[in-house]
């Protein structure tokens, strides 16, 4: 009799220790998180996920006053994770409550919905209520909102299923990286010394041959998806030319690349990660993420209402917009790329500054649907000052912070603050009231010849006093007063600020 031949060896597998070479990635690859991302996933590892309480103080961090607005966001979010958890025979009889913002413009709308977005791992989208016209005209119809908001589910399905398999392809790469450097029959001695040298970058510049397939760098249709808004011809396309490269046997044809192995190292891990998630699961993920979790911001929505004066003006497509909303915030079914989205339990959140018009000249049907209304507060003086030094990220720590990079360390006395928050309420009272954003024309005023003059300066600075010399800049009132002072004597300053 024969004796049979032995086992094929297995496949490399992590293995905490790193034994034979196949040792999990070393701590320093694994750590691609954001900071400012870490913060919201903290507050999230408790077994209360994140409650009214925890959401507010998130948006304290970089949002003053408007506690109204905050705790009507923060309640609408729980809503959401209490839903999951109730009996299911009642689960679909609760639809969400959803916010209409009134206020100023300036004051914090648009800026708690971009904190909201950074704070939920729920599908999320923000839009202007300006981009979309009624159906029959030239432009955008508000199916597109749902169509985005499937996307953006799909991304984050994605991401989420990468972060899932992360360390095992950073694994797999190590191990094929080491392979084709040292060969598949070398000896474990060998291996872990190229292993070491791979982790501790000084393999980065060798070159490597991989064999990659022809459509690696993206399928022939991809080019297509920016010519025209996303459509269902547009993805059949893309499978049949993809199901044309890869020919009836199912394999693509492959070419031969020499790269280093800084180069290969994000193809191996697409082509990895490719590997690893099903297309299908994403967009089944996907689909119920954006029909249990989705939440839309609709921003600017007082510009498609108008006065009860004008309604029959010359924007025939306004009221157009409001009645196509509609359907959609009640609950609707609306077909997507992916599949049929049902918008019943999908969170809208509108906001508006609502000057030239009220809430009550919206339809009274839109009024109803959007049965939660909180009003923000235009900002003072007060409040300005505290946003130029209360929130984690305010307009004086970025200016510091660009200015540091040139070898500049910029600082500012308190009363210079004050003067600054002073001015920019004066102007907002004289001219038109821009709210917080009028922070950023007058520091910019104020800051302009720092940094302009800033690499000149600077050199002149290491020359005489060294190369690790850096600039010192105290912009204090006198400062203040010299960028703008001459401005508030103007009688029309809206020309200049």
């Amino acid at each position: 009799t024969k004796t049979p031949p032995p086992p094929p060896p297995p496949p490399p597998t992590a293995t905490p220790g790193g034994g034979s070479g196949r040792a999990s990635p070393p701590e320093g690859r694994k750590n691609k998180a954001v900071p400012l991302a870490e913060q919201f996933r903290a507050a999230l590892s408790g077994t209360d996920g994140l409650t009214p309480a925890k959401t507010v103080e998130l948006l304290d961090k970089f949002i003053v006053g408007q506690a109204d607005a905050k705790r009507a966001c923060a309640v609408a979010l729980r809503n959401r994770w209490r839903r999951h958890r109730v009996d299911p025979s009642l689960r679909d009889e609760i639809v969400p409550k959803n916010i209409l913002m009134i206020g100023p413009t300036g004051c914090g709308k648009t800026e708690i919905a971009r904190r909201l977005a950074k704070i939920t791992d729920a599908p999320f989208v923000k839009v202007e209520a300006t981009k979309f016209t009624e159906v029959g005209f030239h432009g955008r119809d508000v199916d597109q909102i749902i169509k985005d908001l499937v996307d953006n589910a799909v991304h984050i399905t994605r991401a989420k299923l990468r972060t899932k398999f992360q360390s095992e392809v950073d694994a797999i790469v190590e191990n094929k990286v080491v392979e084709f450097m040292c060969g598949e029959t070398s000896g474990d001695a060998t291996r872990e010394a190229f292993l070491s040298m791979y982790r501790e970058g000084r393999l980065d510049g060798r070159t490597i041959e991989l064999e990659l397939p022809d459509n690696a760098g993206g399928s022939p249709g991809d080019v297509l998806s920016g010519m025209v808004p996303p459509r269902e011809v547009v993805i059949s396309l893309n499978k049949f030319l993809n199901e044309g490269v890869r020919g009836k046997s199912g394999k693509g044809s492959t070419t031969k690349k020499r790269m280093t192995v800084a180069e290969c190292r994000p193809v191996i891990e697409e082509m990895e990660y490719e590997r690893l998630i099903n297309s299908d699961t994403v967009v089944k993920e996907a689909l119920s993420a954006t029909e249990n979790d989705g939440i839309v911001f609709l921003d600017e929505i007082d510009k498609i209402v108008s006065s009860n004066d004008y309604r029959h003006g010359a924007d025939a497509s306004s009221e157009g917009v409001q009645r196509d909303l509609l359907p959609i915030i009640e609950g609707s079914v609306v077909q997507t790329k992916h599949g049929n989205v049902n918008t019943d339990q999908i969170l809208f959140i509108a906001s508006g500054a609502f000057h030239q018009c009220k809430p009550s000249d919206m339809l009274a049907e839109l009024q109803g649907r959007l049965p939660i209304k909180v009003e923000l507060k235009g900002l003072t003086k007060e409040d300005l000052l505290r946003i130029l030094t209360e929130p984690e990220t305010n307009v004086i720590k970025q200016q510091k912070a660009l200015l540091e990079t040139e070898g500049v360390d910029l600082s500012f006395t308190d009363a210079a603050i004050a003067h600054i928050a002073d001015i920019s309420a004066e102007v907002n009272r004289t001219v038109d009231n821009i709210g917080a954003r009028r922070l950023h024309t007058v520091l910019e005023k104020i800051v302009e010849d720092v940094s302009f003059a800033a690499p000149e300066r600077v050199r002149k600075t290491r020359e005489a006093e060294g190369e690790d010399a850096r600039l010192k800049v105290v912009i204090d009132v006198k400062d203040v007063d010299d960028a703008i002072g001459e401005l508030l004597k103007k009688t029309d300053l809206s020309r200049f600020v």
